[in-house]
């Protein structure tokens, strides 16, 4: 199967990694999973672009998925990135989160990457318990 990478340039949730990292990461996941690593695309800095993923959804003709280096670097709003889900899946391909070593091939594994999602959107509006 070849997949092609998916790094960004800017941070995202406060974290910002180093795109070698990210590509490492990726290629590595890849790797242990027996992908074919082709090389990364890079998403645009500006914040909360994905330009640069949705042209790989049309790469996807192709190609047989995407790596991204992880889950949360998808889009913030959910709708959004339920349909980036739907569209690669009802190209039969699939897409992969290299950091989590999670994937999505099938409509039923949307379920599990949206379930990570609300407890990473929520956590900061718990309480927080000081001793």
């Amino acid at each position: 199967m070849n997949i092609r990478g998916y790094i960004f340039s800017r941070e995202f949730f406060g974290e910002r990694i180093p795109q070698n990292i990210q590509s490492l990461t990726i290629r590595d996941y890849c790797k242990k999973n027996k992908l074919n690593f082709l090389l990364h695309a890079v998403e645009y800095s500006m914040k909360g672009s994905h330009f640069i993923l949705k042209s790989l959804l049309n790469e996807l003709n192709e190609i047989d998925g995407i790596a991204a280096y992880s889950l949360f670097q998808m889009p913030f709003i959910d709708e959004d990135r339920v349909k980036i889900f739907n569209e690669v899946i009802s190209k039969q391909k699939s897409i992969h989160f290299a950091l989590e070593s999670l994937n999505i091939k099938r409509y039923e594994d949307i379920k599990l990457i949206e379930d990570i999602w609300r407890i990473k959107k929520t956590i900061p509006y718990c309480y927080k318990y000081n001793k």
